[in-house]
Order: structure tokens, then C-alpha cells, then sequence
């Protein structure tokens, strides 16, 4: 006999299972399907989990502000037990150095500020006072380590930046996973793991559910594609990408750990940073040691690769990152293997995600999230989850986009800023950054 649901949601990373735990919330009977053996396995596991509120478009910034509540009350925002604990929200803010390539933060600084997000301006001495393993040299454009001119300094020094104490990081991406899949069975959910979507039947323009390698089918009138670097294989499956002007891609990343330098106490003065002087971000990590991953300049490579057969072995790229922060921090040891983790971003054509229904009825998507949308967890979860209530309920999201009210904060954000039929954002930051 087949198993019948309201919803299907194919993954089961951080959006996933806040999606999946959304629609319990909202009373459908709904089941998480994902082929690893556990909540964030995938992706996830490896995100460096940075909460932040600095995007490059008011609606993306909107949405960060408003799930950075959920992180900073996660126990609440939960409602369920686990028996695992909890994932922490280590709030221990963000700098972004003004640059010319960000454009001084004019936009970023308009946009929080439209929002009531706090921000303190700092100029050189108030960075210098927090960060004393600095040099403030600059070395735009950045470059690898095997050209002309590496670590060569290209003249002045950075003047300051913006900080943001509504920032931080999780310290464990897995286990924030395990934490929302824990208060969506608790709302009525159910996972199944260690199962691959093989086929997505469609009668009559809809979903009817799903086909798994084992064989079972399992009905369901609304499936959902939460499948991050899977996600452009599981859209081709059942036609959904006909009418997308935006597409998704499984791009390869490295992030490099590093010791940090002698004397300095990364739990008691880490923070995160962002640097666009020298393509790199960092926060701080258990251990006194500090990840550094790269804002993906015109000379990092970009890799699409296979989601299935990929390279996971750390390549120059990695000492490449470390040696542009030993830039700014010359004190920094640098190995010349380092350690570090290797996985995939889904990427968008615009860096910034889809959050919406798709030209098949009952398919709906929230991709293109993989190295920006961590922190948007929860309220992705939630437009996800009205989006569904409102499409299915006969909105014509296609052609009058469903305005969203956000849960934390005073605003509704036009949902027509994640659509797959928008053209590229001319106002993105066509990276990591979003």
C-alpha cells in the first residue's frame, strides 16, 4: 500500500528540516526524505554556520534580521526536547571593512538602517584596538599565491568598517540540523533517511509524489526541493526548470583552519570578519583556531562539479586563503598543509536564493541557498510554508507575488525578490556575501 502525505520535502539540511518543520507547524502531515543517514549531513554539515545580517538587497537583509531572533532564542523558536542538546548561537558580532570594492557599505549601511539593525561605524584605531594581530595595509586586488606581486602591499590602508553585534556564528551545523528535525516530529513530522528520490511522477500537470531507489512511492500533492547541491538534478527530473530564468549549480568550496596567532585568545576576542580588501572571511572556531573561507574573487576558481564525484581533498586554493589573511594578520602561523573541509554551495546565477513554486502544480522550491542562507533557517522555513498554503490555496504567486510578513520584525518582503523567473539581481554581490 503507498504511503500518502500532504508534503514531501527531498533534504534534510538546515532549510529542509525548517521547512519540513514549518509545514507541521502549519498542520499538514509531512515527511523529510534525504539519502544521507542523518539531519545535516549533507552540505550543512560543513557550512561555517555564520548568523549575519549584511546583505546586499533590503528583502535578503530583512530576512536575516528577522530569523536572527529564532538563533538568539533557539531553545523557544524550538518548542521541542533533544535528547543530543542543543546547537549555541555564539553571538560575538561582525566587521565588514569598508572597501572600494563594497562600495564603502553605502548600500549595506542604508539597508540595516532602513531596518532599525544596529551597526557601530569603526575607524582604523577602534579596529586596531580589537583586533591587535592586525595590519590595515591594503592589497587589492587579490590575487593567488603563485602570481606577480602576492602579498605585496598596493598602497594606503583601510580606514574602517561597519560593525554589527547582531552577528556570530553556530558552533554546530549538524546538530542545529538534528535540533529543527527533533521539533518537526514533535509537531507531527516524520524523516526518512538513507533514501534517493529517483523519480517524481507528475498526472495532470501535478506532483502525485515521489519514487524512491528502494521502489517505494510515497503520494503526496505538494513536493518540495530542498535538495541544496542536488537541487538542479531534482528540478530536471520532474520538468521544473522549463520556465526558470535563473538556474542553481553545485559549485566546489574550501575553507582553511588556522591556528591563530600566539597570544591571542579567539574565544575571548574572536570575532567574525569580513574583508573584501583581501577576498576572504573568517570566525573564529573551538580551539583558538579560526576558518578563513574565500569571498570568491575573479581569480578564485569557480568549479562546477559533480555533487556525486567530487575532489574533497584541500588544493593550493586552501593556502592560497590562508597566506591573503596572513596578509592582514602577519603573526599567523601557516602551514604549508593546512586542515581544512571541502564541500559544495548551491549557487544561483545571482547568488542570491529561490524561494518559490515552479511551472509544475504542487512543485515548489527553495534552492540556490548553499554558503549564504544558513542563518535564514527559520525564516526561510516559514515563507516556504506560507508560500505552499497560499499557492495550493488558489494565489496566483506567478503573476501577483505573495507578500510575506516576516515573524520578528515590522516588515513583508516582496517574495518576488526570490522568484526563479527574476532576472539577475543587479544589486547582488555576485558572491558568497549574497
Amino acid at each position: 500500500m503507498t504511503e500518502s502525505y500532504d508534503a514531501i520535502v527531498i533534504g534534510a539540511g538546515v532549510i529542509g528540516a525548517a521547512v519540513g518543520l514549518e509545514l507541521a507547524r502549519a498542520g499538514r502531515k509531512v515527511l523529510n526524505v534525504d539519502r544521507l543517514p542523518a539531519a545535516g549531513y549533507g552540505s550543512t554539515a560543513n557550512s561555517c554556520a555564520i548568523i549575519r545580517v549584511h546583505y546586499s538587497t533590503l528583502d535578503g537583509t530583512a530576512l536575516a534580521y528577522d530569523s536572527y531572533f529564532d538563533w538568539k532564542r533557539w531553545t523557544d523558536y524550538l518548542g521541542a526536547t533533544d535528547d543530543r542538546g542543543y546547537a549555541e548561537f555564539r553571538e560575538c558580532g561582525c566587521l565588514v571593512m569598508k572597501t572600494e570594492q563594497n562600495g564603502h557599505l553605502a548600500r549595506i549601511v542604508e539597508n540595516v538602517s532602513r531596518l532599525g539593525i544596529p551597526f557601530e561605524e569603526w575607524d582604523a584605531e577602534r579596529i586596531s584596538s580589537a583586533l591587535p594581530i592586525y595590519d590595515l595595509q591594503r592589497y587589492w586586488p587579490a590575487k593567488r599565491q603563485d602570481e606577480p606581486g602576492f602579498g605585496e602591499p598596493t598602497g594606503g590602508a583601510l580606514q574602517g568598517g561597519v560593525f554589527f553585534p547582531t552577528a556570530g556564528y553556530v558552533n554546530d551545523p549538524q546538530l542545529a540540523s538534528h535540533n529543527l528535525q527533533r521539533a518537526a516530529e514533535a509537531a507531527g513530522g516524520r524523516f526518512l533517511f538513507n533514501r534517493t528520490v529517483v523519480e517524481i511522477p507528475v498526472a495532470g500537470g501535478r506532483v502525485q509524489g515521489v519514487v524512491l531507489d528502494d521502489g517505494s512511492r510515497i503520494a503526496a500533492p505538494v513536493v518540495i526541493n530542498v535538495a541544496g547541491p542536488h537541487s538542479s538534478r531534482i528540478n530536471a527530473m520532474v520538468g521544473a526548470d522549463r520556465d526558470m530564468t535563473i538556474t542553481t549549480k553545485p559549485v566546489r568550496q574550501e575553507v582553511v583552519h588556522v591556528d591563530a596567532p600566539a597570544g591571542f585568545d579567539v574565544a575571548r576576542s574572536g570575532i567574525v570578519v569580513s574583508d573584501s580588501d583581501i577576498a576572504c572571511y573568517v570566525r573564529p572556531e573551538t580551539g583558538n583556531h579560526i576558518l578563513v573561507g574565500s569571498e570568491d574573487p575573479e581569480c578564485d576558481p569557480r568549479e562546477v562539479v559533480d555533487p556525486d564525484a567530487f575532489d574533497r581533498d584541500l588544493s593550493d586554493q586552501a593556502v592560497t586563503q590562508a597566506m591573503r589573511y596572513a596578509q592582514r594578520v602577519p603573526t599567523l602561523p601557516v602551514a604549508t598543509r593546512p586542515k581544512g573541509v571541502v564541500d559544495l554551495y548551491d549557487v544561483s546565477d545571482d547568488w542570491i536564493p529561490i524561494y518559490d513554486r515552479s511551472c509544475v502544480d504542487g512543485f515548489y522550491m527553495a534552492i540556490g541557498t548553499s554558503g549564504n542562507q544558513f542563518k535564514n533557517a527559520p525564516g526561510a522555513g516559514r515563507l516556504m510554508a506560507r508560500l505552499v498554503e497560499h499557492v495550493e490555496a488558489g494565489g496566483d504567486h506567478d503573476n501577483a507575488p505573495m507578500p510575506y510578513r516576516l515573524a520578528n520584525i515590522e516588515r513583508t518582503v516582496d517574495t518576488a525578490t526570490f522568484s526563479r523567473r527574476r532576472r539577475i539581481n543587479p544589486d547582488s554581490s555576485f558572491s558568497v556575501l549574497g
